[in-house]
């Protein structure tokens, strides 16, 4: 037979490869849908061998498809994997000294809510105690200009007037209630 047939033939049972239901499709379906579409005996010894080769051949790709969408299924989840633990690293930002510290490196010493949070900084050279709120952009959170930075001499003031401060509260809620 000749080889633009021989195309023919095979076009003809890839398409109805394609469109058919794996789990019901036989060779001899195959081979029987192919002579009806294309008006051709496919029955000889070596028409038969020629669909076979072909219904092998696309077997063959159809698997080698699904191997590799596998593979590249499995690449994916790993992937995914990685990020979500990266950023379950990023989002605890807890160290080997299971201390917390925020995107920039500063360390969280408590959360007053969820917005605000006091952190130790380093700012060109000096120490300073932070008291500030974040917002939150692009995933990560960010310092806003409210709140106040100390530095250490600021602190040790603010920290010896505390009791002071304390006593206030407790006198201005007795007034309140």
């Amino acid at each position: 037979m000749d080889s633009k047939t021989l195309e023919r033939i095979e076009a003809a049972v890839v398409e109805i490869l394609q469109t058919a239901d794996m789990e019901q499709m036989t060779e001899h379906k195959v081979r029987k849908l192919a002579s009806e579409k294309l008006g051709i005996d496919l029955s000889a010894p070596d028409l038969k061998r020629f669909v076979r080769r072909v219904v092998e051949s696309f077997l063959r790709e159809q698997q080698e498809k699904a191997e590799q969408q596998r593979l590249e299924s499995e690449q994916q989840e790993e992937e995914a994997e990685e990020e979500e633990e990266e950023e379950e690293e990023q989002d605890t930002n807890r160290r080997s000294d299971g201390k917390e510290y925020d995107d920039d490196g500063d360390l969280i010493i408590c959360r007053l809510s969820e917005k605000r949070r006091v952190t130790i900084q380093d700012f060109r050279g000096k120490t300073l105690v932070s008291m500030r709120e974040y917002y939150k952009k692009d995933g990560k959170e960010l310092p806003s200009s409210k709140g106040i930075s100390l530095t250490a001499e600021q602190w040790s003031a603010f920290k010896k007037n505390v009791p002071a401060i304390e006593k206030a509260i407790r006198k201005m809620e007795a007034r309140l209630s």
